[in-house]
């Protein structure tokens, strides 16, 4: 492979591209460092003085005292010439070429070429130069004597440091952008011969002959490299973030609305770039956050530092300049970088839209924004795959690695019953998107690590969202108030429970998920140390419910589990009511709820099963028996008792006397009472009534009709019969509405 092959080939990435984000300059480079060709190993050359050898430093001997003077000629030591002949007349030297730092006494004075005009000319004699030294074996040129430097490389120092210093002003620098064509592949053609140049001539950095050369070139190339790098710089911080998201996606955020305008700035259809990902097809040059032409600069330069040596500088730059444009990109979405300090101190109303905008953040850098972030790297560094992955690599870590510790600071926070549901939607977020980055855009062992830590934070969250599941047991065991709801209404927890349940449910496969990779925890009320095998809990679940399917789900046993424990804290909650009927009515209300809850969530409905249902149902039935016994069993045996009514074959109208007035107190008492009580479900408040009328109604309307003649119309009627059929059924309408109705005297 040749000298050239070898400086042009792509060099292998710095082991510091992964620490570019903490360097402290931002890429500034401000010394020449590293790219001078190994200067700090070359020996010092030695010159005769007086007869005898004496060592001197290649800067004593051979460098002007400021490098880039107009005449280096005006130093008192002797410097190479384009002969390589001792040369004792300075006139004839300063005729040669003025400021030749390069030329040596000789015996024999040869008249030098004239300073060409222009930087294309002496460019055509350092590319013969540069293919010579190529085209050379390195014994060859060491044997050479003529091997010393010719003098149009200093001629070409100082007309390309001139358009240097034209472009790179202090007053007035000139913009990358704002060169022709031609003029900027000038420049970059330039900077290419300098860095080859350099390259080769380091190769006698031992000579003391190329010692100044090299210190020359290498200062020319550091100045050269200073104005590319930060035009590179610049050139990457005109990015504009893309506008194109779908809108729901993105937050409407006014601190970051300046920098989201329309990236469509030439309106060409960028060629289609090498793309191993599964970018949208859709997607151009546009979409990246540059136009075509931006990118095509952007590639130019980096190409340049590359090959010129300067690739820590490169990446150095784009890394910092991307990990800015990703990071605003981020607060656009709304989401903000915090510490796990600021996550546990911050309230849950705020964490919970934080979590909103993480979950839509995630979700748009691992299925998009990261897709263009490596193909913009690729477009780049379009001949260097290797450069463009590890920085991509690197942008890409970071980034999932600041989402991922989000994340983890919640699964840290307080766990409360309210947070279940965000958790579980960062637990989904997990699991469903980081797949989608197993598509080859990173290299194996990133992706590991990456995966390795999600894992970890998928880990934590379950366990947490287990406790706070487990927590609901410990709410319902720890209600154990002693005033009972008025009315006989639904009770708080229940509707708590079933709501929690419900939504809960919704939710029914991730939990499935949750439960059973996740089986043994720590109970929350349990000692310390104690854990709890889902495994065992089905097998005492089956032991206690005969009704329960065998092989049930983790997820459903502990759903049975809560329901359960709801339905004995119901129990003892409807031992409060001294009435009976009330009683009824409570635990009718609250079975009632949680029936069509159950039967109204599909989840829900396929967790628990048709057999629970309808033993659910087949429970209400029987409250309904039950205050149907406790509250109309004493007013129909008034109406249908007839003992005592018939005396010898008439009619005892005192008894029968009675037996009105003995209705109509109790009626008077039922309708009082139950209709402050409350029935919310209308159908089953339906149900109610019209199971009370048609046992009432019937009754009461028989006895009229057999008792009613026997007494004396008038004041005796009016007196002892209190309610028409019709009325009965009219108040009987007015029971379980939560309102204190009181009954009217009704007239024949």
């Amino acid at each position: 492979m040749s000298t050239v092959d070898t400086a042009e080939k792509e060099k292998p990435l710095p082991e510091n591209v992964s620490s570019f984000g903490s360097t402290a300059n931002d890429g500034n480079t401000d010394d020449a460092q590293g790219h001078q060709g190994g200067l700090d190993n070359q020996q010092n050359p030695t010159t005769k003085e007086n007869g005898s050898e004496k060592a001197e430093s290649p800067d004593q001997s051979h460098t002007p005292k400021e490098l880039g003077t107009d005449n280096p000629l005006d130093t008192e030591k002797e410097l190479p010439t384009a002969t390589g002949e001792i040369n004792e007349n300075e006139e004839e030297v300063e005729k040669a070429v003025e400021g030749d730092p390069t030329t040596e006494a000789a015996s024999e004075v040869e008249e030098p070429s004239p300073l060409p005009p222009d930087l294309g000319k002496v460019s055509e004699e350092i590319d013969q130069y540069i293919s010579s030294l190529s085209n050379s074996s390195l014994s060859s040129k060491n044997d050479d004597e003529n091997s010393n430097v010719p003098i149009f490389v200093e001629q070409f120092a100082v007309l390309f440091e001139a358009k240097i210093d034209d472009y790179d002003s202090s007053d007035n620098p000139v913009k990358w952008t704002r060169l022709t064509d031609e003029d900027s592949a000038s420049f970059l053609e330039a900077v290419n011969r300098v860095s080859k140049l350099l390259a080769l001539l380091s190769e006698f950095s031992s000579d003391y002959k190329y010692a100044y050369s090299i210190n020359r070139i290498g200062s020319v190339l550091q100045r050269a490299m200073t104005y590319v790098e930060e035009e590179f710089r610049s050139l990457l911080e005109e990015y504009k973030i893309p506008d194109h998201q779908d809108p729901e996606t993105v937050v409407n955020n006014p601190s970051s609305s300046s920098s989201s305008t329309n990236a469509q700035d030439g309106g060409e259809q960028p060629p289609h770039t090498n793309n191993n990902d599964n970018n949208n097809n859709n997607d151009n040059n546009d979409n990246l956050g540059y136009s075509e032409a931006i990118l095509s600069e952007l590639s130019r330069l980096a190409k340049a530092m590359l090959v010129g040596g300067y690739e820590t500088e490169c990446c150095q730059v784009y890394f910092i300049a991307r990990r800015n444009a990703l990071e605003e990109t981020i607060h656009k979405f709304g989401f903000e970088k915090f510490s796990i300090d600021d996550v546990q101190k911050m309230n849950w109303e705020s964490l919970e839209r934080e979590i909103e905008a993480w979950i839509r953040t995630f979700k748009q850098f691992a299925t998009v924004q990261f897709s263009r972030e490596r193909k913009l790297a690729d477009a780049i560094f379009v001949d260097h795959a290797a450069t463009s992955e590890a920085l991509f690599s690197t942008l890409l870590r970071g980034i999932v690695v600041q989402l991922l510790n989000f994340s983890e600071a919640v699964a840290m926070s307080k766990r409360a019953a309210e947070k279940l549901f965000k958790f579980l939607d960062i637990y989904e977020t997990l699991r469903d998107v980081l797949p989608k980055m197993d598509n080859g855009l990173l290299p194996p062992q990133t992706l590991d690590e990456i995966k390795s830590e999600a894992s970890l934070n998928r880990s934590r969250l379950a366990d947490a969202v287990i406790c706070i599941f487990c927590e609901l047991e410990n709410s319902i065991k720890a209600d154990a108030g002693k005033t009972p709801v008025p009315g006989g209404a639904v009770h708080p927890l229940t509707r708590y429970t079933m709501n929690y349940l419900k939504y809960a449910c919704e939710y029914k496969d991730t939990l499935e998920q949750v439960f059973r990779e996740h089986q043994k925890i720590e109970r929350a009320d349990s000692g310390a140390g104690s854990e709890f095998d889902y495994n065992t809990s089905q097998a005492d679940a089956d032991g206690n419910q005969s009704n329960q399917k065998a092989g049930q789900s983790p997820f459903q046993v502990q759903v049975t589990k809560v329901m359960d424990l709801l339905d004995a804290n119901l129990e003892a909650k409807s031992k409060l009511y001294r009435d009976l009927s009330l009683s009824s009515i409570f635990m009718m209300n609250n079975g009632r709820y949680i029936l069509q809850k159950i039967r109204g969530a599909g989840e829900m409905n396929s967790l628990m099963g048709d057999t629970w249902c309808r033993k659910r149902s087949s429970e209400l039935r029987q409250y309904h028996k039950n205050y149907q016994r406790e509250t109309w069993g004493k007013p129909l045996n008034c109406l249908m008792n007839h003992e005592g009514l018939n005396v010898n074959g008439k009619v005892a109208k005192p008894v029968l006397k009675e037996r009105f007035k003995s209705f109509n107190a109790m009626f008077d008492e039922i309708h009082k009472t139950q209709s402050t009580w409350v029935v919310s479900d209308e159908q089953l408040q339906s149900e109610l009534r019209v199971s009370i009328s048609n046992m009432v109604i019937p009754a009461y309307r028989a006895f009229m009709a057999r008792y009613g003649q026997y007494l004396t119309p008038g004041r005796q009627t009016e007196k002892y019969v209190k309610y028409q059929p019709e009325d009965i059924e009219t108040y009987v309408d007015e029971l379980f509405d939560g309102n204190a109705t009181p009954t009217g005297r009704k007239k024949l």
